[in-house]
């Protein structure tokens, strides 16, 4: 199998193992509410999640330290030499993640991903609106289909995907991938559908598992 395209999950892959969306509950001073709200909704109701939170803890709040996260949070070892020979071996390169689209956003510009996909906090005047766009939500089967559509969109067979992640959120997407590794992870359940497992937090070490 030729694979032509290697999608990314983002927190604990790209950047140092944290939930964003956590540590913006932290910056904001909501972190004891968010995660109570996190723990019920998550799974069982986006829309209500969106709602407690973003319509109502955190609009109208200054984005200073939302962008403060976006721009502080961590690369891990071994991106910057991931992303430089993946494009030297010609594959076009997506992140699919529920974290920030704005953290993504950074991580096409500083190494040239080709398409990102992730959740998006509207802010205007600098400030949280309350508008939460979701198009990965939670993830799970939304990064799965996200992945196959782009497939399609660029005219691949979903076979000739790889996909690299390293949480419960990335089963799925395994299952639909030609090739798939856990890195990083703490999941069993996630290695168990792995083609292959990564137990360092360096990305480059995939390189050698990739055909």
């Amino acid at each position: 199998m030729q694979y032509k395209l290697i999608c990314f999950d983002m927190d604990g892959v790209i950047f140092r193992d944290i939930n964003f969306w956590i540590e913006l509950h932290k910056a904001f001073g909501t972190l004891e509410q968010g995660i109570q709200l996190t723990e019920k909704y998550l799974y069982t109701n986006y829309q209500k999640l969106v709602e407690e939170v973003v319509e109502k803890l955190w609009k109208g709040r200054d984005a200073k330290p939302y962008y403060d996260l976006v721009n502080s949070v961590e690369y891990l070892p071994g991106v910057k030499e991931t992303f430089t020979e993946l494009r030297k071996r010609g594959f076009k390169t997506a992140i699919i993640s529920s974290s920030s689209i704005d953290a993504a956003r950074r991580v096409q510009k500083d190494h040239g991903i080709d398409y990102i996909f992730a959740n998006e906090l509207v802010i205007r005047e600098s400030k949280i609106t309350g508008e939460f766009i979701w198009p990965i939500g939670p993830g799970k089967e939304k990064k799965a289909e996200i992945m196959k559509n782009l497939c399609s969109e660029i005219g691949i067979l979903t076979k000739q995907a790889i996909y690299i992640g390293d949480s419960d959120n990335d089963i799925e997407a395994f299952r639909h991938a030609g090739l798939s590794i856990a890195f990083n992870s703490s999941s069993a359940e996630l290695k168990k559908a792995a083609t292959y497992t990564v137990d360092t937090n360096n990305l480059s070490d995939i390189l050698k598992l990739i055909p």
